[in-house]
């Protein structure tokens, strides 16, 4: 190792070390709310007898903005995957302590998440998912659930994108962040969920959770709700999203004028997305 992949790597290691203290002092190390959201419909929500098993895809360092580390303390049974070495590499660090927690470094895809839950013996119906890859989230989700019923769901959304307009990035196996080029609407989510029997309980900015109807259907809400009551109306909502700035005026367009507002706005990615005011039938296939 030469000196500057020494350098980098023990600053990383360094940093590792003063995020768990800080984010320890701050009472929380998921990036807004959400490890007190979650911690609220687990109380409310779980089955006394459930499996204690989170799934985080996207893990990065498992400290970080993470919503699955304050479990993993509490001595939950942890799935961290994450693709990028470095930050699998501080993963593995923070998990070695703990016999119950698995680091698998992969980059999650919907060919391939099933078998890895299966060959790990992940159950069926596991307690918590945490899917945040800035990406083809949408597809991994579908795949999941497929085959698993978790109890509880926090997923990110394309935050920038109102209800009603359905964005999915078409799959690609390659696919690399651009700029607000990546994942999917509230209300293709609110789709996905109706096909699997699942509903939105709120909207944390640009996290959804979701919850299965047998357990949570008395507190589900529409996506207009979770979109205004989550994102577009929170009074720090533009302090917290400044990059979002280029985008901003689509929430005073009508749904067909933000139509045509995106189809200019991701002109360079023509093709490689899905876009409608109603359910789209070619966003329910990743390999069309």
């Amino acid at each position: 190792m030469n000196l500057t992949k020494a350098a980098q790597r023990y600053g990383s290691i360094l940093e590792l070390a003063l995020q768990k203290l800080q984010f320890s002092l701050r009472g929380r190390f998921s990036h807004a709310n959400e490890q007190q959201i979650l911690s609220k419909y687990m109380e409310e929500l779980l089955p006394k007898d459930h499996p204690r098993t989170v799934v985080d895809i996207g893990a990065g360092n498992g400290v970080r903005w993470s919503n699955s580390y304050a479990l993993l303390l509490e001595g939950w049974r942890v799935l961290g995957i994450e693709a990028d070495q470095q930050k699998f590499s501080l993963l593995t660090r923070v998990y070695r302590d703990y016999p119950k927690a698995h680091a698998a470094h992969c980059r999650a895809e919907p060919e391939n998440i099933v078998s890895l839950f299966r060959s790990l013996d992940i159950e069926k119906n596991f307690s918590v998912l945490s899917l945040d890859i800035d990406g083809n989230d949408y597809w991994v989700l579908e795949a999941i659930l497929s085959g698993f019923r978790p109890s509880l769901i926090v997923t990110e959304i394309n935050e920038k994108i109102p209800p009603p307009i359905r964005f999915v990035i078409k799959y690609d196996p390659d696919f690399t962040l651009r700029h607000h080029f990546y994942g999917y609407s509230i209300a293709s989510l609110a789709d996905l969920c109706a096909r699997h029997g699942y509903g939105i309980l709120e909207l944390e900015y640009n996290n959804a959770f979701l919850a299965p109807k047998e357990l949570g259907s008395s507190r589900f809400i529409d996506s207009e709700t979770a979109y205004a009551e989550g994102y577009r109306d929170r009074p720090d909502r533009k302090q917290r999203f400044q990059l979002n700035f280029d985008m901003e005026e689509l929430l005073s367009m009508t749904p067909e004028e933000g139509m045509t507002f995106l189809r200019k706005f991701y002109s360079k990615d023509a093709g490689n997305y899905c876009l409608s005011l109603q359910p789209d039938p070619e966003c329910q296939n990743p390999l069309r």
